[in-house]
C-alpha cells in the first residue's frame, strides 16, 4: 500500500505570503516556545518540598508526580511522530502547546496525589508533540553544514527554560505558594499557542542538498506504525540513542532530585537549593551547550565522527565529576562538583539530536525523534526519578540512593565510545 507523504502546499510565488518565512525568526520563536516547554516541566521540582510538605508525600510519591509526567510524553510521542510525518505539524504543535500550559496551570488546583498526576500526565501528553515534531521542522530550515548550529541554539532552552523553572518557581512558592507557581508558569502558553500558526511550514526535506543521495532519502517511505520499526536497520541511530537512554536516566534524576538532595543531604535552605541549581543549571547549560555545539560543528567539518566523540568525551567526563558530588562531604566541594557535571552532561546536547535526525532518511525524522523521546524516557527519567525516590525510601538516605547517577553516566560513555569508534572505521579510507 502506498503511503507516500504528500507534499504540504506552499503559497504561489507570484503571491505575496503573509507568513513569517524566514528561518531564523522561525527558529527563535520555536526556541521561545522550547524554553517555556522545560519552565513549565521543571517548575514542579523547585516546588517539590512544599508540595510534599502540604499534600504529606513520601519521597515515592514525589518521585511518581515526574513518572507521571514523563507516561503522558513518551507514550504519546510515537502517536505524534506517525502524524508529524504526514500532517502539517504546526497544527499539532499549536494544540501541544495549549494543553501542556492548561495541565500546567491545573497542577496548581491540586487537591491531592492522584489529582496531580492526572494534570501532569496531561501536561507530558502536551509536550510530546512539540518535543517530536519540532526538532524536524528546524532541520527542514537548515542545510546539513547550518544544521547543528540551529539545533544547538533550539536547545539552548532546555538549561534556560529549566534554571527559570527552578528559580521562578522557588521565588513564587516563598512569597505566594507552591499553587501560585504553576499559575505563573502555565498562563503564558496559551497565548504562545497562538503565535505558532503565524509560522510557515517548510517543505519536508526542503534543506536537504541536491542528488542522487538526496532523492533517495525524499523516495524513502514510512509504513504506518511498522516505520518505528525500521529504526531498527540503522545500528548507528541505535547506539546513539542507546547512550541517550542511560545520559537521560543521569540527567533526569539531577534535574529532579538535586534541590531536594541539597536540602536533605547538605541543610540548604529550599530557596538557597533551588537558586544554586536553577544558577548553575543556566550558567553551565548555555556555555556547555554553545561551546559543545559549535565545537561539534567545528570537528564534524574535519572528520565526520566530530559528533559522535563530542558524545562519548562528554559523558566520559561527567561520570566522574557526577560520582564526587554525590559522595564529598563538603557542600563547596559538591556544588562544583555538580556544576561541573552538568557542564559536561550539556557539552552533547546539540550534537546528539542533530544525530537522531541525519542518521535515518528525510521521510522518518518525526518518526526517529519520536522513537528516540519514547526510549530515552520509557527506559530512562521516569524511571530514574521513581528509582530515587524508592531508593531513598530505602535506604533512608537520599545520598546514597543518588550513587545510582554516576553509574548510568558511565553506561552512556560505553555506548557512544561504541559510537564514536564506528563512525571513525566507516569513514577511514579503504587500503
Amino acid at each position: 500500500m502506498n503511503t507516500a507523504v504528500p507534499a504540504l502546499p506552499t503559497a504561489p510565488s507570484s503571491k505575496p505570503d503573509s507568513k513569517i518565512s524566514l528561518p531564523w525568526f522561525a527558529l527563535l520563536a520555536l526556541t521561545g516556545l522550547n524554553l517555556f516547554n522545560y519552565l513549565d516541566r521543571q517548575v514542579l521540582a523547585a516546588v517539590l518540598p512544599s508540595v510534599k510538605e502540604e499534600l504529606h508525600l513520601s519521597y515515592t510519591e514525589g518521585g511518581m508526580l515526574a513518572t507521571a509526567f514523563m507516561l503522558g510524553y513518551f507514550l504519546t510521542s510515537p502517536f505524534f511522530g506517525y502524524l508529524g510525518d504526514r500532517m502539517a505539524r504546526k497544527w499539532l504543535i499549536a494544540a501541544g502547546v495549549a494543553v501542556w500550559s492548561l495541565g500546567t496551570i491545573f497542577s496548581g488546583l491540586a487537591v491531592g496525589l492522584w489529582s496531580l498526576i492526572a494534570f501532569r500526565v496531561l501536561v507530558g501528553f502536551g509536550e510530546a508533540s512539540y518535543g517530536t515534531l519540532s526538532p524536524g521542522w528546524i532541520a527542514d530550515l537548515f542545510s546539513p553544514a547550518r544544521r547543528n548550529n540551529a539545533l544547538t541554539f533550539f536547545y539552548i532552552a532546555i538549561p534556560v527554560g529549566s534554571a527559570l523553572g527552578q528559580i521562578i518557581g522557588g521565588h513564587v512558592d516563598k512569597a505566594w505558594g507552591w499553587r501560585a507557581a504553576f499559575y505563573f508558569a502555565g498562563a503564558p502558553g496559551l497565548l504562545l499557542a497562538l503565535g505558532v500558526l503565524a509560522l510557515r511550514e517548510p517543505r519536508r526535506g526542503a534543506s536537504e542538498p541536491a542528488g542522487p543521495a538526496a532523492e533517495s532519502a525524499e523516495k524513502t517511505e514510512p509504513s504506518g506504525f511498522r516505520a518505528y520499526l525500521r529504526l531498527l536497520h540503522f545500528p548507528t541511530y541505535l547506539l546513539v540513542v542507546a547512550g541517550y537512554v542511560a545520559q537521560t536516566f543521569a540527567m533526569g534524576g539531577f534535574a529532579y532530585w538535586a534541590g531536594t538532595f541539597l536540602h536533605d543531604v547538605h541543610g540548604m535552605e529550599k530557596d538557597a537549593a533551588n537558586d544554586f541549581f536553577g544558577v548553575a543549571l543556566v550558567g553551565t547549560g548555555l556555555v556547555a551547550t554553545f561551546t559543545g555545539g559549535f565545537a561539534a560543528t567545528w570537528w564534524r567539518r574535519r572528520h565526520p565522527a566530530g559528533y559522535a566523540w563530542v558524545l562519548a568525551l562528554s559523558a566520559l567526563a561527567a561520570a566522574p565529576a557526577a560520582w564526587v558530588a554525590v559522595t564529598h562531604a563538603d557542600l563547596a566541594v559538591t556544588k562544583g562538583a555538580l556544576a561541573a557535571a552538568m557542564f559536561f552532561l550539556f557539552l552533547s546536547t546539540g550534537p546528539v539530536n542533530t544525530l537522531i535526525l541525519e542518521t535515518v532518511p528525510v521521510a522518518m525524522r518525526a518518526s526517529a525523534m519520536a522513537a528516540s523521546i519514547f526510549a530515552i524516557h520509557a527506559l530512562g527519567d521516569v524511571w530514574a526519578q521513581f528509582i530515587l525516590g524508592a531508593l531513598a525510601d530505602f535506604f533512608a538516605s537520599m545520598q546514597r540512593a543518588m550513587l545510582i547517577l554516576p553509574v548510568a553516566l558511565a553506561v552512556s560513555a560505553a555506548f557512544w565510545l561504541c559510537l564514536a569508534v564506528r563512525t571513525q572505521r566507516a569513514t577511514r579510507p579503504a587500503g
